[in-house]
């Protein structure tokens, strides 16, 4: 069965689209812990993040900086972090948070976001890019 990650590849669930490119996509987590929570993913489905090739994991990486850059200068804060957990949802990704202290990155602290504030934010992101 394929994962909620590969239907919004798909497009079968909608999504705030970050950035795209021909293997990888960038989307605002809709459980987010921070404004601008942005999730990473290869379109190809892997489970795990450490189980991709090496190329398609460099590409990622290389992807997810990009959209870390462009997330840092449209969501005010000290800096970007990545995180990588995986367990939610069986499809690699990558977890980017604008963040101004390490107490910030705690996966527990969900806030709620109003789908306008929603698209406002994936268009600042997406304009840095």
């Amino acid at each position: 069965m394929a994962s909620v990650f590969s239907l919004i590849v798909k497009g079968d669930i909608p999504c705030y689209k970050v950035a795209e490119s021909d293997n990888c996509l960038a989307f605002l987590d809709i459980n987010p812990i921070a404004p601008g929570h942005t999730l990473v993913i290869p379109k190809r489905e892997v489970d795990y993040l450490f189980d991709l090739p090496d190329n398609e994991y460099t590409e990622l990486m290389l992807f997810a900086k990009k959209v870390a850059v462009a997330a840092g200068k449209a969501i005010p804060c000290k800096r970007v972090a990545e995180a990588v957990i995986g367990l939610e949802v069986p499809h690699a990704h990558i977890h980017l948070v604008p963040i101004n202290r390490e107490s910030d990155l705690d996966f527990r602290n969900k806030i709620e976001l109003q789908g306008d504030e929603m698209k406002s934010i994936a268009a600042r992101i997406a304009a840095e890019m």
